[in-house]
Protein backbone atom coordinates (compact mmCIF):
# COMPACT_ATOMS: atom_id res chain seq x y z
CA UNK A 1 0.00 0.00 0.00
CA UNK A 2 2.88 2.11 0.83
CA UNK A 3 4.07 2.23 -2.76
CA UNK A 4 0.60 2.74 -4.54
CA UNK A 5 -0.25 6.30 -5.61
CA UNK A 6 -1.51 8.45 -3.74
CA UNK A 7 -4.75 10.70 -4.72
CA UNK A 8 -6.29 13.79 -3.75
CA UNK A 9 -9.66 14.51 -5.22
CA UNK A 10 -11.06 18.14 -5.25
CA UNK A 11 -14.67 19.17 -4.56
CA UNK A 12 -15.05 15.95 -2.24
CA UNK A 13 -18.59 16.52 -0.82
CA UNK A 14 -19.90 16.65 -4.43
CA UNK A 15 -21.40 13.97 -6.69
CA UNK A 16 -18.29 12.98 -8.43
CA UNK A 17 -16.50 13.77 -5.79
CA UNK A 18 -18.26 11.00 -3.63
CA UNK A 19 -17.75 8.35 -6.65
CA UNK A 20 -14.15 9.52 -7.01
CA UNK A 21 -13.64 8.87 -3.69
CA UNK A 22 -15.32 5.60 -3.74
CA UNK A 23 -13.29 4.67 -6.47
CA UNK A 24 -10.20 5.35 -5.11
CA UNK A 25 -10.39 3.89 -1.78
CA UNK A 26 -11.69 0.27 -3.49
CA UNK A 27 -8.54 0.33 -6.40
CA UNK A 28 -5.93 -1.59 -5.76
CA UNK A 29 -3.43 0.35 -7.60
CA UNK A 30 -3.82 3.60 -5.71
CA UNK A 31 -4.70 5.07 -2.31
CA UNK A 32 -6.81 8.24 -1.00
CA UNK A 33 -4.51 10.56 0.70
CA UNK A 34 -6.15 13.67 0.80
CA UNK A 35 -9.92 15.09 0.14
CA UNK A 36 -10.28 19.16 -0.65
CA UNK A 37 -13.57 21.22 -0.16
CA UNK A 38 -14.12 24.66 -0.40
CA UNK A 39 -13.82 27.08 2.90
CA UNK A 40 -17.26 26.92 5.06
CA UNK A 41 -18.34 23.94 3.60
CA UNK A 42 -19.98 21.40 6.32
CA UNK A 43 -17.35 18.22 5.24
CA UNK A 44 -14.41 20.27 6.61
CA UNK A 45 -12.61 18.78 9.28
CA UNK A 46 -14.46 15.65 9.06
CA UNK A 47 -13.00 12.40 8.18
CA UNK A 48 -14.36 12.02 4.53
CA UNK A 49 -15.67 7.95 5.61
CA UNK A 50 -17.89 9.73 7.99
CA UNK A 51 -19.07 12.59 6.04
CA UNK A 52 -20.02 10.08 3.05
CA UNK A 53 -22.08 8.52 5.91
CA UNK A 54 -19.79 5.14 6.45
CA UNK A 55 -16.62 4.21 8.95
CA UNK A 56 -13.36 6.61 8.88
CA UNK A 57 -11.00 6.34 5.98
CA UNK A 58 -7.90 8.32 8.03
CA UNK A 59 -8.66 10.99 5.74
CA UNK A 60 -9.44 14.10 6.51
CA UNK A 61 -11.72 16.89 4.34
CA UNK A 62 -9.33 19.94 4.06
CA UNK A 63 -9.67 23.51 2.72
CA UNK A 64 -6.16 23.42 2.47
CA UNK A 65 -5.23 22.60 -1.09
CA UNK A 66 -1.49 22.90 -1.34
CA UNK A 67 -1.00 21.17 1.97
CA UNK A 68 -2.76 18.07 0.64
CA UNK A 69 -1.19 18.19 -2.82
CA UNK A 70 2.28 17.74 -1.59
CA UNK A 71 1.51 14.76 -0.23
CA UNK A 72 0.40 13.16 -3.52
CA UNK A 73 0.96 12.07 -6.95
CA UNK A 74 -1.94 12.92 -8.68
CA UNK A 75 -4.90 14.84 -8.12
CA UNK A 76 -8.47 14.39 -9.47
CA UNK A 77 -10.72 17.43 -10.13
CA UNK A 78 -14.28 17.40 -11.24
CA UNK A 79 -14.91 20.69 -9.63
CA UNK A 80 -15.86 24.56 -11.71
CA UNK A 81 -13.58 26.41 -14.12
CA UNK A 82 -12.18 29.07 -11.89
CA UNK A 83 -11.46 26.22 -8.99
CA UNK A 84 -9.77 24.28 -11.65
CA UNK A 85 -7.57 27.07 -12.54
CA UNK A 86 -6.28 27.47 -9.14
CA UNK A 87 -5.95 24.09 -8.45
CA UNK A 88 -3.55 23.55 -11.72
CA UNK A 89 -0.89 25.92 -10.13
CA UNK A 90 -0.68 23.85 -7.30
CA UNK A 91 -0.42 21.00 -8.62
CA UNK A 92 2.32 22.12 -10.81
CA UNK A 93 4.16 23.49 -7.45
CA UNK A 94 3.72 19.85 -6.47
CA UNK A 95 4.66 18.24 -9.38
CA UNK A 96 1.57 16.09 -9.27
CA UNK A 97 -0.24 14.86 -12.09
CA UNK A 98 -3.69 17.22 -12.23
CA UNK A 99 -6.86 15.34 -13.95
CA UNK A 100 -9.47 17.36 -14.70
CA UNK A 101 -12.85 16.37 -15.55
CA UNK A 102 -14.12 20.02 -14.85
CA UNK A 103 -16.71 20.82 -18.19
CA UNK A 104 -17.27 24.55 -19.05
CA UNK A 105 -14.39 25.70 -19.86
CA UNK A 106 -13.74 28.68 -22.24
CA UNK A 107 -11.57 28.60 -24.59
CA UNK A 108 -8.97 31.52 -22.88
CA UNK A 109 -9.42 29.27 -19.46
CA UNK A 110 -7.87 26.09 -21.24
CA UNK A 111 -5.65 28.34 -22.69
CA UNK A 112 -4.53 29.43 -18.96
CA UNK A 113 -3.95 25.71 -18.42
CA UNK A 114 -0.39 26.18 -20.15
CA UNK A 115 1.71 27.41 -17.69
CA UNK A 116 0.84 24.99 -15.54
CA UNK A 117 1.61 22.28 -18.05
CA UNK A 118 5.12 23.13 -18.39
CA UNK A 119 5.67 21.69 -14.67
CA UNK A 120 3.26 18.60 -14.63
CA UNK A 121 1.11 16.45 -16.29
CA UNK A 122 -2.17 17.68 -16.85
CA UNK A 123 -4.44 15.19 -18.58
CA UNK A 124 -7.76 16.91 -19.76
CA UNK A 125 -10.97 15.84 -21.11
CA UNK A 126 -14.83 16.90 -21.41
CA UNK A 127 -15.53 12.80 -21.09
CA UNK A 128 -13.22 9.96 -19.37
CA UNK A 129 -15.10 6.90 -20.53
CA UNK A 130 -13.52 4.68 -22.66
CA UNK A 131 -16.65 4.53 -24.67
CA UNK A 132 -17.26 8.20 -25.02
CA UNK A 133 -13.85 8.31 -26.54
CA UNK A 134 -14.16 5.74 -28.89
CA UNK A 135 -17.27 7.94 -29.81
CA UNK A 136 -15.41 10.68 -30.20
CA UNK A 137 -13.12 8.96 -32.80
CA UNK A 138 -15.62 7.68 -34.74
CA UNK A 139 -17.74 10.84 -34.98
CA UNK A 140 -14.07 12.42 -36.77
CA UNK A 141 -13.98 9.38 -39.39
CA UNK A 142 -17.48 9.97 -39.90
CA UNK A 143 -17.92 13.35 -40.44
CA UNK A 144 -14.54 13.04 -42.74
CA UNK A 145 -16.18 10.23 -45.20
CA UNK A 146 -19.36 12.73 -45.59
CA UNK A 147 -19.99 15.88 -47.31
CA UNK A 148 -21.94 19.06 -45.91
CA UNK A 149 -25.22 17.12 -48.04
CA UNK A 150 -25.17 15.59 -44.61
CA UNK A 151 -26.32 18.49 -41.31
CA UNK A 152 -24.57 17.15 -38.17
CA UNK A 153 -26.41 17.73 -34.82
CA UNK A 154 -24.92 16.90 -31.80
CA UNK A 155 -28.00 16.22 -28.89
CA UNK A 156 -27.27 15.20 -25.25
CA UNK A 157 -29.22 14.81 -22.25
CA UNK A 158 -28.34 15.25 -18.43
CA UNK A 159 -30.06 15.59 -15.10
CA UNK A 160 -31.41 18.75 -13.95
CA UNK A 161 -28.75 19.90 -11.70
CA UNK A 162 -26.25 20.01 -14.42
CA UNK A 163 -24.96 23.77 -14.82
CA UNK A 164 -23.30 24.23 -18.02
CA UNK A 165 -24.93 23.37 -21.78
CA UNK A 166 -23.93 22.12 -23.73
CA UNK A 167 -21.90 19.70 -21.96
CA UNK A 168 -18.13 19.24 -22.37
CA UNK A 169 -18.86 15.82 -23.92
CA UNK A 170 -21.41 17.66 -26.89
CA UNK A 171 -18.53 20.23 -27.30
CA UNK A 172 -15.77 17.21 -27.28
CA UNK A 173 -18.00 15.17 -29.99
CA UNK A 174 -18.57 18.72 -31.70
CA UNK A 175 -14.74 19.37 -32.02
CA UNK A 176 -13.92 16.11 -33.50
CA UNK A 177 -17.25 16.44 -36.08
CA UNK A 178 -15.34 20.03 -37.24
CA UNK A 179 -11.61 18.47 -37.22
CA UNK A 180 -13.39 15.71 -39.51
CA UNK A 181 -14.44 18.38 -41.84
CA UNK A 182 -11.50 20.55 -41.64
CA UNK A 183 -13.63 23.51 -39.97
CA UNK A 184 -13.34 25.74 -36.78
CA UNK A 185 -16.39 24.70 -34.35
CA UNK A 186 -16.43 28.05 -33.37
CA UNK A 187 -17.23 29.02 -36.99
CA UNK A 188 -20.18 26.62 -37.73
CA UNK A 189 -21.70 25.97 -34.14
CA UNK A 190 -25.42 26.31 -33.78
CA UNK A 191 -26.26 26.27 -29.87
CA UNK A 192 -29.79 27.83 -29.80
CA UNK A 193 -32.66 28.05 -31.66
CA UNK A 194 -35.49 30.00 -30.63
CA UNK A 195 -38.34 31.88 -32.44
CA UNK A 196 -38.14 32.32 -36.19
CA UNK A 197 -34.56 31.61 -36.80
CA UNK A 198 -34.90 31.00 -40.67
CA UNK A 199 -33.57 27.84 -41.91
CA UNK A 200 -30.38 25.61 -40.99
CA UNK A 201 -27.27 26.85 -42.22
CA UNK A 202 -25.93 24.59 -44.50
CA UNK A 203 -22.39 23.14 -42.94
CA UNK A 204 -23.16 23.71 -39.35
CA UNK A 205 -23.11 21.78 -36.07
CA UNK A 206 -25.53 22.45 -34.07
CA UNK A 207 -26.58 21.66 -30.62
CA UNK A 208 -29.47 20.11 -28.53
CA UNK A 209 -29.01 19.96 -24.96
CA UNK A 210 -31.99 18.37 -22.57
CA UNK A 211 -32.09 18.43 -19.15
CA UNK A 212 -34.33 16.18 -16.90
CA UNK A 213 -34.48 13.74 -13.99
CA UNK A 214 -31.41 11.84 -12.97
CA UNK A 215 -30.30 11.25 -16.41
CA UNK A 216 -26.51 10.57 -15.90
CA UNK A 217 -25.40 11.78 -19.60
CA UNK A 218 -26.84 10.47 -23.26
CA UNK A 219 -25.10 11.38 -26.27
CA UNK A 220 -25.90 11.34 -30.40
CA UNK A 221 -24.62 12.67 -32.97
CA UNK A 222 -26.61 12.67 -36.23
CA UNK A 223 -25.88 12.75 -39.21
CA UNK A 224 -28.71 13.90 -41.43
CA UNK A 225 -28.89 13.72 -45.32
CA UNK A 226 -32.18 13.41 -47.59
CA UNK A 227 -33.67 10.02 -47.39
CA UNK A 228 -31.16 8.65 -45.02
CA UNK A 229 -30.20 9.29 -41.28
CA UNK A 230 -26.91 7.86 -39.33
CA UNK A 231 -26.92 7.98 -35.66
CA UNK A 232 -23.70 7.58 -33.52
CA UNK A 233 -24.90 7.01 -29.75
CA UNK A 234 -23.11 6.86 -26.25
CA UNK A 235 -25.64 6.53 -22.90
CA UNK A 236 -24.05 6.53 -19.50
CA UNK A 237 -26.15 4.83 -16.70
CA UNK A 238 -23.64 5.32 -14.07
CA UNK A 239 -21.17 7.93 -13.23
CA UNK A 240 -18.44 5.40 -12.00
CA UNK A 241 -17.39 4.93 -15.67
CA UNK A 242 -16.05 8.81 -15.80
CA UNK A 243 -14.41 7.71 -12.14
CA UNK A 244 -12.80 4.77 -13.58
CA UNK A 245 -11.85 6.53 -16.13
CA UNK A 246 -10.45 9.74 -14.16
CA UNK A 247 -8.52 7.34 -11.98
CA UNK A 248 -7.03 5.39 -15.38
CA UNK A 249 -5.79 8.78 -16.23
CA UNK A 250 -4.70 9.44 -12.96
CA UNK A 251 -2.38 6.39 -13.06
CA UNK A 252 -1.36 6.75 -16.67
CA UNK A 253 0.66 9.84 -16.08
CA UNK A 254 3.04 8.53 -13.44
CA UNK A 255 5.61 8.22 -15.63
CA UNK A 256 4.78 10.76 -18.50
CA UNK A 257 6.75 14.28 -19.09
CA UNK A 258 5.09 17.27 -18.48
CA UNK A 259 2.51 18.60 -21.02
CA UNK A 260 -1.06 18.64 -21.87
CA UNK A 261 -2.68 15.33 -22.71
CA UNK A 262 -6.38 14.21 -23.00
CA UNK A 263 -7.91 10.95 -22.70
CA UNK A 264 -7.12 9.88 -26.61
CA UNK A 265 -3.29 9.70 -25.09
CA UNK A 266 -4.04 7.64 -22.37
CA UNK A 267 -6.46 5.36 -23.89
CA UNK A 268 -4.15 4.71 -27.07
CA UNK A 269 -6.59 5.79 -29.51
Amino acid sequence: MEDLPGIVITGASGRMGQMLIKTVVESDKAKLVGAVERTGNDWVGQDVGVAMGGSAIGVTVTDKPLEAFAKAQAVIDFTAPAATLEFSKLAAQARAVHVIGTTGMSDDEIAQLKPASYHSVIVRAGNMSLGVNLLTQLTKKVAAALDEDFDIEVIEAHHHHKVDAPSGTALMLGEAAAEGRGVELNDVADRGRDGITGARKKGNIGFTAIRGGDIVGEHDVLFAAAGERIVLRHVATDRAIFARGALKAALWGQDKMPGHYDMVDVLGL
